[in-house]
């Protein structure tokens, strides 16, 4: 074989390699590449966050169901795979990985060279025990499912399914769960689990510097982070409930970037020279959940009373007075560029129509509907829809409480009557379904038999069609049985200032909040 063809035939060769693995790091992730290193960090950015942070959220292992706690793990920590500019799911601490032919066993090649912030390697044993502890939204669907995690050899993570699972990436590589966030083992199992919230660390872009419970979050820069050292020395997290607050911070430049800011806060982000509006849409969807629907003693039971609440609410209206008519009004809680979406029927705004049904049901006069719960971030909107519904007749009082206790009170099926859910996490419409709407999620109150009937059969579905078809079938159930009051899929209105050269906010696809730190930068002068 001459040299031209033996050249050729490598290059054949290689390319196939390549192609039997699902990833390859961009050439800035390259195992082989040295870590970006430019100038030293420099500067300090603050956000003015619209909820009050907790210890859990420095926690990949128990990730609630909303995007919340990526704000922190984006920096603090890092995953074998996650969501990154121009890639759903892209090599990060494992620079690729393969799947066997036959579905049942994942094999993640971990990043040469990557360390902890104490300076320890990230290995195959830290990738093991992280998901091992896990034990979030999903720690059961994902237990359930794997038969054991291998770590072969220090640089090789395995995962061998008990059955071929066609969603177990999506449940592992994106932010639908934190199991694929990996923590150091030696120092959990020396500071204990509580202990390791108090002082967490990771091998992300920033260490841990301070917390004051209910004030701020700091961190700092980690130079000779794998990816690239960061730009901004110093990031400080401040919460700050109330909306005005956090407007007033972005105009005295107490804070440069502000999150949340609806409405009028909005425009007024819009009309202040300096200040800069940032929309992003995202995948979280907002819904009312009618919790005692499986009560029969409860009006909430009669579908003309739930299909009366869903006429009787103006969305539209809504979203423009919130979001500047930036949200979209969908009619589901699958968000729509999710796979397997189906496109529901819309719901028009009737209010008589909303009368006539509650009517039917024997409510001439309306009824008491009981307590309306919902987190304090979204007061606002949850106090629309309640207006909409005072005015039909359904009676009701606000109840917000903070994010940290609404979740948990949420998740151990300690409220009642009405709940304001969403949920902002990756995944497909069969994720969705799972911890919302089959009897055993994790935030269902009650569930249908067809419904769980249906799941269980796609869960073994191979072939993406006919999966798509028995989706679609319960997401044509869901719609059909009024099982919830679907308001939007949410943009959030994002501000920031003139200090600002790159916020991170919109970098990533689908995800709503400033990232990968890495990227961010303040102006210089």
């Amino acid at each position: 074989m001459n040299r031209r063809r033996r050249q050729l035939v490598a290059r054949v060769l290689a390319l196939t390699l390549i192609a039997s693995t699902h990833a390859i790091a961009a050439p800035e992730g390259r195992a082989d590449a040295p870590a970006g290193r430019a100038d030293a960090p420099a500067g300090q950015m603050t956000w003015a966050l619209h909820f009050t942070l907790a210890p859990t959220l420095f926690e990949p292992a128990e990730t609630p169901g909303l995007i919340t706690p990526f704000i922190v793990l984006y920096a603090l920590h890092d995953a074998l795979v996650k969501p990154m500019p121009g890639k759903s799911m892209a090599p990060s601490l494992a620079e690729s990985w393969s799947t066997s032919l036959d579905g049942l066993v994942y094999e993640f090649v971990l990043r040469k060279g990557v360390k902890f912030h104490n300076g320890e390697p990230v290995t195959a044993e830290d990738a093991k025990f992280s998901f091992e502890r896990y034990r979030g939204i999903s720690a059961k669907a994902l237990k359930d499912k794997v038969a054991a995690v291998e770590a072969p050899d220090p640089g090789r993570v395995r995962f061998r399914l008990k059955q071929p699972w066609p969603d177990f990436m999506t449940f592992y590589g994106t932010p639908a769960t934190g199991a694929g966030w990996i923590v150091p083992k030696k120092y959990v199992e020396k500071l204990g689990e509580e202990g390791f919230k108090k002082a967490p660390m990771g091998a992300g872009p920033y260490r841990f510097v301070s917390f004051t419970p209910g004030v701020e979050l700091v961190l700092e820069a980690v130079e000779g982070y794998w990816r690239k050292t960061p730009s901004v020395k110093r990031l400080v997290f401040k919460a700050v409930p109330d909306p005005t607050t956090r407007l007033a911070m972005l105009k005295r430049g107490e804070a440069d970037v502000a999150y949340g800011l609806a409405g009028e806060l909005g425009e007024e982000v819009r009309r202040t020279p300096g200040l800069t509006l940032r929309p992003t849409p995202f995948v979280s969807t907002h819904w009312l959940v009618f919790a005692d629907q499986w009560d029969s003693s409860s009006p909430w039971h009669d579908r003309r009373v739930r299909l009366a609440a869903t006429y009787a609410v103006d969305r539209q209206t809504i979203n423009q007075a919130e979001t500047l008519g930036f949200s979209r009004i969908t009619g589901s809680i699958i968000p729509t560029g999710f796979d397997f979406y189906w496109q529901p029927p819309a719901y028009p705004y009737d209010p008589a129509r909303a009368k006539q049904l509650l009517a039917e049901a024997g409510y001439p006069k309306g009824f008491d509907a009981g307590d309306f719960w919902c987190d304090a971030a979204t007061s606002r909107s949850s106090e629309a829809v309640l207006n909409y519904l005072q005015s039909a007749g359904i009676r009701t009082r606000l109840r917000p409480l903070e994010r940290a206790g609404f979740l948990k009170a949420y998740q151990e099926k300690k409220l009642r009557n009405i709940i304001y859910g969403l949920s902002g996490i990756f995944g497909n419409a069969a994720t969705r379904i799972e911890a919302f709407t089959t009897s055993s999620g994790i935030y269902a109150y009650g569930g249908y038999p067809d419904i769980d009937g249906l799941f269980r059969e796609q869960a073994g579905e191979l072939d993406p069609k006919k999966r798509e078809v028995i989706l679609h079938r319960i997401q044509q159930l869901i719609h059909e049985k009024v099982m919830y009051l679907p308001i939007w899929q949410l943009a959030v209105l994002q501000g920031y200032g003139p200090r600002v050269a790159e916020s991170g906010l919109g970098l990533i696809t689908d995800y709503p909040w400033s990232a990968p730190y890495e990227d961010l930068r303040l102006q210089t002068r």
